[in-house]
């Protein structure tokens, strides 16, 4: 059989290699034609074959195409250019799970996705398995942690399904600088030194969790040039052995999926097997009481009881994402007092809600490369007094696939009884769009030197990669 691996800018490369590791036939076409330098040399020492898709009709048999769940491409576009052949679709979050099958056996292995929320949860859950040395990928780099301390295997790299092999990888490297040969077999000293690993992945999971956390779908944006949306390409979280899910989006998007081992979490719904009981809400630690029932468990138990706790989450939308981690280690029967630790450490991450003082100003930031309206109504809504606080709204573009919607934005934005500071690209694009009061600045620096000089508090909402603004 041939394997076309679709998609070399996205993890194809990783696929490519991977595949043909392991003897099989693999084909690779660049589609948008990024690939270049040690990647090009990758394939050509693995014997990857480079095609353009006119090229299959020099084929026969079977072909089984490796896409990109994003793939701008329809399956008939692809098969029309060999009719003949016996075709087969495999997403790249689905190949990395084969290829991944046998991987991690008795460590618990989290793999988290969800419109918002997911790097928040990554490192919630770090904190809680920090005792497990934990393997994670995120959106902020793919890290390894040992004995509490902090191992950078690779900063630039992205939450698309094939670097959770990388992180693999990168991890086995680093256990094993250097391996014996006997007899011509590589034999190892150490296979790794982590015993958890958590992986974020965008637009659905590969199905190697022990437990697939999905934690909303607050804006379901179309992909694959409006072919699918992304509460479609999320489903793949029912591939995990146990599921835990945001009840209003099993209810809304995924009812007619029947899963042995699915748990729901819910801020209001008291029909879901966590939700919140009673919250005290505060900008720097919030109080919880959390009632949970009838959780099933990865060991074939179930649970019921209660939990209180204190931790960042300074708006709804953060608790919600607790909530969501909280199940997940329920469904792992993790130790409630364990959580409890773990969450009460947790303290925000740089590069998505942060909360600081300057001087004066307490500043709190939002930013997050994914940032839409629903995202920017939830962090103007944690501020219970906005007139202590200027409110700025900027970020760029080209970081996510997706892009935000700037009428929906510009429309809320024009309901708000404050005024509104805007900067970055993404300010200078609405302004025209608003009728109320704004200021505009170029550099986002100088809304930071307003605020301190004037004494005044900053809410600050930027749609970025917080490693570019973290150079200020």
């Amino acid at each position: 059989m041939n394997n076309l691996v679709i998609d070399l800018t996205h993890g194809g490369v990783k696929i490519a290699v991977s595949l043909s590791k392991k003897g099989k036939n693999v084909l690779a076409y660049d589609l948008y034609n990024t690939l270049k330098g040690i990647d090009a040399k990758m394939l050509e020492v693995y014997g990857v074959e480079l095609i353009q898709l006119d090229e299959l009709s020099d084929f026969k048999g079977d072909m089984n195409v490796i896409y990109p769940i994003h793939m701008p491409l329809s399956f008939d576009e692809i098969k029309s250019f060999n009719p003949n052949l016996n075709w087969t679709f495999q997403s790249h979050h689905e190949i990395i799970g084969e290829i991944l099958k046998d991987w991690g056996d008795g460590i618990p292995k989290i793999e988290i996705t969800g419109v918002k929320g997911k790097t928040s949860s990554a490192f919630m859950l770090k904190e809680i398995l920090i005792d497990e040395n934990p393997l994670i990928l995120s959106s902020l780099g793919a890290f390894l942690y040992e004995n509490n301390e902090e191992i950078v295997l690779k900063k630039d790299i992205s939450i698309a399904p094939a670097n959770i092999k990388e992180t693999v990888d990168l991890a086995y490297k680093i256990a094993n600088p250097i391996c014996k040969i006997a007899d011509g077999t590589v034999v190892s000293e150490n296979l790794r030194k982590y015993n958890s690993a958590i992986f974020e992945s965008s637009l659905g999971v590969s199905g190697i969790g022990d437990v697939g956390l999905l934690l909303n779908i607050v804006e379901d944006y179309p992909i694959a040039k409006g072919r699918s949306t992304a509460s479609e390409a999320k489903k793949q979280v029912f591939r995990c052995r146990c599921v835990c899910i945001q009840k209003e989006a099993l209810d809304e998007y995924y009812s007619d999926i029947k899963h042995d081992m699915t748990n729901t979490f819910s801020l209001t719904d008291h029909t879901a097997n966590l939700f919140v009981d009673n919250a005290e809400y505060d900008l720097d630690r919030t109080s919880l009481e959390i009632a949970y029932n009838n959780i099933k468990t990865i060991n074939g138990n179930v649970i019921s009881g209660k939990i209180k706790l204190k931790t960042f989450a300074p708006g709804p939308h953060h608790v919600s994402n607790v909530l969501g981690v909280i199940l997940t280690c329920l469904s792992l029967e993790i130790e409630p007092d364990k959580i409890i630790k773990g969450l009460g450490n947790y303290k925000g991450i740089a590069g998505r809600t942060t909360k600081k003082t300057i001087e004066n100003s307490t500043i709190i930031e939002e930013i997050n490369p994914g940032l839409n309206t629903q995202a920017i109504r939830e962090s103007i809504n944690m501020i219970q007094n906005l007139k202590d606080y200027y409110i700025s709204i900027g970020g760029d573009y080209g970081i996510t696939c997706e892009e935000i919607d700037e009428e929906k934005l510009s429309d809320f934005l024009n309901t708000l009884n404050t005024d509104i500071i805007l900067t970055g690209e993404l300010g200078l694009s609405i302004e025209p769009r608003l009728t109320k009061k704004t200021r505009y600045f170029k550099d986002y620096c100088d809304v930071y030197d307003l605020a301190i000089s004037n004494d005044k508090n900053l809410l600050f909402i930027y749609r970025s990669d917080y490693r570019k603004l973290s150079q200020r």
